[in-house]
């Protein structure tokens, strides 16, 4: 593990951005490691995020910046961050304020639940019934 951060330029030189000059961000909430949201930035996006202290995302529909809460009140402001093995995502912890969702939910991950199998390990006893 590397002990040394990164500054932000080096984290802008590494980062590998896709096809369209992005890279996803997942944010994750400091403190409780709550799953927030997951938003797209551009080399820009990524250098005011790291330099400025408030998460900033390229709206890939609005085609323009946006620093969350700006207009909402609903602020995310940075804490630390991190590119993942690859360099090809950002994960982003955070202080947030307000909801996370632009539909006003805490996170964005907290209205559609799906039913699934979850996995046993090894060592668990099988089910009963």
């Amino acid at each position: 593990m590397n002990e040394n951060p990164s500054t932000a330029e080096q984290a802008l030189e590494r980062a590998v951005f896709n096809d369209q000059g992005l890279l996803p961000a997942v944010i994750q909430q400091w403190d409780s490691g709550e799953m927030l949201m997951l938003g797209w930035m551009d080399r820009e996006a990524l250098r005011r995020t790291l330099t400025e202290g408030r998460v900033t995302f390229w709206s890939r529909s609005r085609q323009e910046y946006w620093r969350k809460g700006d207009t909402s009140g609903h602020a995310q402001y940075v804490r630390s961050a991190a590119l993942d093995c690859d360099a090809d995502t950002l994960l982003v912890k955070v202080e947030q304020i307000g909801a996370a969702c632009h539909t006003g939910t805490r996170t964005c991950f907290d209205g559609d639940p799906i039913d699934v199998v979850q996995g046993r390990l090894p060592d668990d006893p099988a089910p009963v019934g």
